[in-house]
């Protein structure tokens, strides 16, 4: 029988499963008028006792109603529609209506809000992680499951429209508080070694796109800064570009975006190779605004660059790499021939000189080597 408390503490009783349970009323329910009872759950009696305590002290300032009347799916919406798409770059809103469409409604979107636990959660990302790859033509030669990023980036859509539900007074507490999320994958970076460069860039220019993947490896531009480059955008008198929009795909559509960040807002200088390939392609590009247009004088897919990319490595006879791995090539070359961490942190546009030097940790620690090397000859030498 459950233990009798104080009017508004709730009751706790000993369940036959071993366990103990807290149970406390939430509120009516303003169509039935039917009281709502929730619970929590200990494996002790002092546990629950706790546990109820903070559950209704959180519960006083609840809209228990109100919460009452959305689905996760529901809400997912709510926080699309009215945060996602005024906080989140544009870019990003196709990633996240795809994560919300594709694997949180399919397998959460029924459940009740206010009843969205952590288990629940748990169970999703490892079905996630075992096989939630939405299946297309293009994917069927990809493994089954989802990576631990795009999970771990799931939880973070998740995460902020719960943060969102708290702040509406909706629900006590975020569930994805505390939760272990899966570990990431080490994925080694790939570069094009010094010695690829020549055959690269030779079969650049014989498929016509050599200007574009020089001016690439010259900066280290992320691909839709590259693309979004404009001619008002090059001063080629004093050597510099300024680098101030992006080109992306948003709903099917090539259109220019803002940058991910304040920091990808940035000059950078030329060196005079450079600026006489940028007025090659000058010259080339047909009065197009961009610097590197496509046939119809608008701005380039992102996709078709990455399928030249491809085709030229594979006439070139090189390995494949990503574009991306093109501005690592252009980091990892600017290390290696002492360019200091902060000056290509600023040039790559990075938020923090720290997360440069963690991404590109293989190269400095090659670097100290060397340099210890270097400090042990010269003291050797002063012994002698």
């Amino acid at each position: 029988m459950a233990k009798r408390r104080a009017n508004g503490e709730g009751s706790i009783r000993k369940r036959k499963d071993g366990r103990w349970e807290g149970r406390y009323t939430a509120g009516r329910d303003p169509v039935t008028g039917k009281v709502i009872y929730k619970n929590v759950l200990g494996r002790t009696q002092a546990e629950v006792k706790a546990k109820l305590k903070a559950a209704i002290e959180a519960n006083m300032n609840l809209d228990i109603v109100k919460a009452e009347q959305y689905t996760v799916g529901q809400w997912m919406d709510v926080w699309f529609e009215n945060c996602a798409k005024i906080k989140v770059r544009p870019s990003s809103h196709q990633t996240y209506r795809g994560y919300i469409d594709n694997h949180i409604k399919p397998n959460i979107g029924s459940v009740p809000l206010s009843k969205l636990s952590s288990l629940d959660l748990q169970k999703l990302y490892k079905k996630l992680l075992n096989g939630g790859r939405v299946e297309r033509i293009e994917s069927k030669k990809q493994a089954k499951g989802l990576s631990a990023k795009t999970v771990r980036n799931i939880n973070q859509v998740i995460s902020s429209a719960m943060d969102f539900a708290k702040d509406q007074k909706l629900i006590a507490s975020n569930p994805t508080n505390g939760y272990a999320l899966p570990k990431l994958e080490h994925r080694e970076m790939k570069t094009l070694p010094v010695e690829q460069l020549a055959s690269f860039l030779r079969e650049a220019k014989e498929t016509g796109v050599f200007e574009m993947y020089y001016i690439e490896l010259a900066t280290g531009l992320r691909r839709g800064e590259l693309l979004g480059l404009k001619w008002e955008d090059i001063d080629l008198e004093q050597g510099s570009l300024r680098v101030q929009r992006q080109v992306c795909r948003i709903d099917g559509e090539i259109v220019e975006a803002p940058l991910k960040t304040k920091n990808a807002y940035r000059v950078l200088p030329l060196s005079a190779d450079a600026v006489e390939v940028l007025r090659e392609q000058r010259r080339k590009s047909g009065g197009s605004q961009y610097v590197f247009p496509s046939p119809t004088g608008g701005p380039i897919s992102p996709d078709s660059v990455l399928h030249m990319l491809h085709r030229v490595l594979k006439r070139a006879g090189l390995p494949k790499v990503r574009f991306h791995d093109l501005r690592h090539t252009f980091a990892t070359l600017a290390l290696q021939n002492g360019v200091d961490i902060k000056t290509v942190s600023g040039m790559l546009g990075h938020y923090s000189a720290g997360f440069t030097l963690d991404t590109y940790t293989h190269v400095t620690t090659s670097a100290k080597r060397e340099a210890a090397n270097t400090m042990g000859g010269i003291l050797s030498g002063a012994l002698r």
